[in-house]
């Protein structure tokens, strides 16, 4: 399924299990013909994301709706500012109201956040990126969102790279043969993926810069030994750090020299930013 046939699926399937066999009160309160204007607001400052997500929220329900967006994904929002438009009939704005707005708050709730990492390092040459850890069926529009606040995206899923993992290590038996088993796949199936071996420690690392992979990742490493792990490692891979890092101590995380850190709370923790519909 393509990019834009997701991203439809998972609209056609939130619609669906909000209004069901339809939205009683809308219907039973406001008559068919009634029109509206409504004013997407937003209550705090933020990132917005999740405006091509909404218009299509619309659309999907009721192609005679008009949506409006004044700004793009990726831009500053004040308190009180309005970021979109939307008109038509008033039964179809309330039908979707829920689900245009669970879209839109989630989403640039991950933007802001994205933002506040993004600038917390932009004085180093560190990539923040994403990980896995995404509500089931929203990968992607999670992933969209953390893009357009300013950060990366780490593998889509367990199909595009080798990422060994100490479960993978104790079920092959060591990272050496974690390491050599991806090579043969990748020889077998003539493929190319990546491979990025997690350690626990110094050890672990002599063992995988043994083997020459693609990205170490540095699982939940104090800054001491990251610095030392950095200097080991010098060119021989990219280097990623992980492990419980939040706005906080990505700092520091940043200035040890790593290429990459991953923040899982991007997506699995996210608040979403306040914002509201407002019907006239």
């Amino acid at each position: 399924m393509n990019k834009k046939k997701n991203i439809e699926a998972i609209i056609k399937n939130a619609l669906s299990e909000d209004i069901g066999s339809g939205d009683i009160t809308s219907f039973a309160t406001i008559p068919a013909k009634k029109k509206s204007i409504g004013k997407f607001i937003l209550k705090e400052d933020g990132i917005v994301a999740g405006l091509s997500v909404v218009k299509k929220v619309f659309k999907i329900y009721d192609k005679t709706i008009k949506f409006s967006p004044m700004f793009k994904d990726g831009d500053s929002v004040k308190k009180g500012e309005t970021v979109a438009l939307v008109m038509g009939s008033s039964r179809s704005i309330l039908s979707c109201e829920r689900t245009a707005l669970n879209f839109l708050q989630r989403m640039s709730g991950i933007a802001t956040a994205s933002h506040h990492f993004a600038e917390a390092v932009k004085h180093t040459k560190v990539k923040i990126i994403d990980t896995r850890k995404t509500v089931p069926g929203l990968r992607m529009l999670d992933k969209q969102a953390v893009k357009a606040g300013g950060c990366n995206n780490h593998r889509f899923g367990l199909y595009d790279m080798f990422l060994i993992k100490d479960n993978h290590i104790a079920a092959s038996g060591s990272i050496s043969s974690a390491i050599n088993d991806c090579r043969k796949f990748n020889r077998k199936k003539k493929k190319n993926f990546k491979i990025e071996v997690e350690v626990e420690n110094l050890e672990q690392l002599k063992e995988a810069l043994e083997n020459e992979v693609d990205i170490i990742m540095l699982d939940n490493f104090k800054i001491e030994d990251m610095e030392n792990a950095v200097v080991l490692i010098g060119n021989k891979a990219k280097i990623e750090a992980s492990g419980g890092i939040n706005i906080n101590t990505v700092k520091e995380v940043a200035e040890t020299g790593v290429d990459f850190i991953s923040v899982g709370a991007l997506t699995h923790s996210v608040n979403a930013l306040d914002i509201s519909l407002e019907i006239e």
